[in-house]
């Protein structure tokens, strides 16, 4: 936006006008505006916008200039491995080597780190197996690792800054809520290590500023491409509900459908393939075995080079005896001579039938013959077990078949009794069909790498291993059971051999080939198991901590310590701009709720127009960026850090912004966009006082005196003594070392 010759003062932009709402439908004649013609504005604008432009430059360089000396300060120490730089480290390593690996997030930010750590000649073979290891004893190149992450944050200070411009804030607010960011212990702790929050957050912020240029101007270009968030989602139908008013807008049909897929392909077809593209990279480059295989499928893990499952995988025949074991308790599939008990302790009963468990140890007792249900072709030498065969399985040490039937199993009663029967007896209900979890590639049933569920054919029941311990009665196995909601994948089952055969001679004689599947099939695996795998990360962890903590930041993380110098990196934000930030939530929604109310009540006017709208799109869009980062991790059962809430952090400085603006700005810059076709606008600029000066300086020097307080706890400075550590421990809940 130019700066324009036209001002409104503090009382006529927030004039309270007793002319009521509903009547208002020319312009309120109580606040002053100026129409000039379009032409006339590009002109002043064309030639204020220089000057204002220049100073814009001049702010946001000095800014960036101190987000590089604050976050590249000390970056080379410690030269140890820090918190969880074991684990990402160790990933670039495995994209170097080119081995397999599985980890819970997307592969960009990885890929990022590999691609800094082929450039400068990592060879990928150090392990980051341990916090505090030394990286000069293992010649890693940490300094280039880091400075990536570095480099983003002081990139993400610049984006702050463009995005406040963007929005249409003051100079001032630009610079001061860019300069808070700048100067958050938070920010810079975290993101000059080798972890993937400088990534995010970057790229994060790189989405709302390519939104908010997209709003900027509508009216001029087609469509942008950017990352897709859930705020922008909902920003985006309202905007598209907006654009519906015909009378307010005067769009056509076909001008509609233009808008609306110029934002279906920005927010959801780019932003998917984009994130499709980084796996393709991701299993193009991780073509051999690693770490990562047993995280995933056998049909996945196949198609590894070096993989041992390829070497262990044989295809099943008819009257071949092999184990099954269940795949999730890992138990094998057994029967012994002992009975079940006439009654159990419920006073229920049994069959009297002999037991079939889940044995945690393979044995004798474990081999079972797969027997055909159709006769078989005497020509041939290959009669293979296929996808929905109908198959017996007998107990080789008894020769009893597998049967189960309508009797309560003994622990599980709403699941059914498994037992063996002879030959003749109850034929019926000895028949399983067999269901392949990959019937796709091949409808051949083969160990190591084809699970199988067993269908009983009468009653529909799939086998099961229960994770529940039979009593002394059942040697304390595993309950083996029968469960009727069949197509779980809890039913799934493992052939792990095939007695008598030799897997790994048989496939290096045949020389047995890197089996194919289509980028699609391994994409979808992978998900899965990481959206699977991420709930499961539930284990305590001693620096954990609750989303209720982190707004007021009452709980830190401690992420490297040396007992020698009392030296120590500890995670916490400044807490000025914190609890300020937090205070602005709350005069945000409180305030703009109170607004409504009054104005609602008494049929007025209480902020001028302009301002409303300005402070609800640009305000509102930022407390809707910070809940959609923040209230989710409520729903979330995993371990929890205060590292988790930087997004959302990073949002509550802008929302901080438009706050500051409101308070302490006198009027808005406007418009912030307009129409090519329109030949009148109304036009208003902002005006700074002493007290948005006041204030600024008041923030700023709270923020800069937090920054050097905490700063010892940054940057790991060593040598404090026992005193000036404990004058650090700010709350109580700051678990930080050497305080005694």
């Amino acid at each position: 936006m130019g700066t324009l010759s036209t001002h409104l003062s503090s009382n006529e932009l927030r004039h309270r006008t007793t002319k009521p709402i509903a009547a208002k439908e020319t312009k309120d004649k109580t606040t002053p505006h100026f129409e000039e013609d379009i032409d006339t504005i590009k002109k002043n604008t064309h030639h204020n916008n220089h000057w204002h432009e220049h100073t814009h430059q001049l702010a946001s360089t000095l800014v960036v200039i101190m987000s590089f000396f604050t976050t590249f300060y000390k970056i080379w120490y410690p030269a140890q491995v820090v918190f969880d730089e074991v684990h990402f480290g160790k990933f670039a390593g495995y994209y170097l080597q080119r081995t397999f690996f599985f980890d819970v997030h997307p592969p960009l930010a990885k890929l990022m780190y590999a691609a800094v750590g082929y450039l400068v000649g990592f060879d990928g073979v150090y392990q980051f197996t341990t916090i505090g290891e030394s990286y000069a004893d293992n010649q890693v190149p940490y300094i280039a690792l880091r400075a990536l992450p570095a480099a983003l944050n002081v990139l993400s200070v610049a984006l702050v800054y463009r995005i406040l411009k963007s929005s249409g804030a003051s100079i001032l607010t630009c610079f001061l809520v860019s300069t808070l960011y700048c100067l958050d212990n938070a920010f810079i702790g975290q993101n000059r290590l080798i972890l993937l929050d400088s990534m995010l957050i970057f790229f994060m912020l790189t989405t709302i500023y390519s939104y908010v240029e997209f709003r900027r101007h509508r009216h001029l270009v087609k469509m942008v491409g950017l990352f897709t968030v859930a705020a922008i989602g909902v920003a985006v139908v309202i905007d598209l509900w907006d654009l519906l008013d015909y009378k307010k807008h005067g769009l056509s049909n076909r001008q509609f459908i233009h808008h609306f897929f110029a934002r279906f392909a920005s927010l959801i077809v780019i932003p998917c393939v984009v994130y499709m593209f980084w796996f393709y990279v991701h299993f193009e480059i991780l073509k051999f075995s690693g770490p990562g295989d047993v995280y995933m499928s056998a049909a996945f893990q196949e198609t590894l080079h070096n993989n041992p499952l390829r070497l262990q995988s044989l295809e099943i025949m008819y009257n071949q005896v092999i184990r099954l074991q269940h795949r999730e308790t890992s138990a094998f599939l057994h029967s012994h001579s002992l009975p079940y008990p006439g009654q159990y302790e419920d006073g229920r009963y049994s069959s009297q039938g002999i037991q079939v468990t889940g044995n945690p140890k393979p044995d004798a007792n474990s081999y079972w013959r797969i027997k055909p249900t159709k006769e078989l072709d005497p020509t041939s030498t290959t009669h293979y077990v296929r996808h929905n065969d109908i198959i017996q399985l007998e107990h080789v040490a008894s020769q009893l078949n597998l049967m189960t039937h309508n009797v309560a199993a003994p622990l599980t009663p709403t699941h059914q009794e498994f037992t063996v029967v002879n030959h003749e007896k109850h034929y019926n209900d000895t028949l399983f069909r067999l269901e392949l979890d990959d019937a796709v590639h091949s409808d051949i049933w083969s160990t190591m790498t084809k699970s199988v569920r067993l269908i009983h054919v009468n009653t529909g029941a799939a086998l099961w291993c229960n994770s529940k311990h039979l009593p002394a009665w059942g040697a304390s196995h595993f309950e083996v059971n029968g469960n009727r909601l069949a197509s779980q994948p809890k039913n799934y089952w493992m052939a792990t051999e095939i007695f008598g055969l030799n897997a790994t001679e048989i496939n290096l004689e045949k020389n047995k080939q890197v089996r194919s599947m289509s980028f699609l099939v391994k994409f979808i695996d992978l998900q899965m198991r990481m959206i699977v795998h991420n709930n499961r990360l539930v284990g305590s962890h001693p620096y954990q901590s609750t989303p209720i903590s982190w707004p007021l930041m009452t709980r830190g993380i401690s992420y490297w310590t040396d007992s020698a110098t009392r030296g120590q990196i500890y995670l916490t934000g400044n807490i000025a701009g914190w609890w300020v930030g937090f205070t602005c939530l709350g005069l945000f929604a409180l305030g703009y709720l109170g607004h409504q109310m009054i104005e609602k009540r008494r049929d007025c006017l209480v902020i001028h127009p302009t301002v409303k709208t300005r402070l609800t799109r640009t305000g509102g869009f930022f407390f809707l960026l910070w809940a959609l980062h923040y209230l989710p991790f409520y729903l979330m059962g995993r371990s929890l850090f205060l590292h988790h809430y930087l997004p959302a952090m990073a949002c509550n400085y802008l929302l901080l912004g438009s706050v500051f603006e409101y308070l302490f700005v006198n009027g808005v810059n406007s418009p912030a966009s307009y129409q090519p076709n329109e030949k009148k606008l109304s036009v208003n600029q902002a005006r700074l006082k002493i007290k948005s000066f006041l204030a600024a300086s008041v923030l700023l020097g709270m923020q800069f005196m937090v920054y050097l307080f905490l700063s010892p706890l940054t940057y790991g400075d060593s040598g404090l003594p026992v005193e000036e550590i404990a004058r650090r421990k700010v709350l109580e809940g700051w678990d930080i070392q050497f305080v005694k």
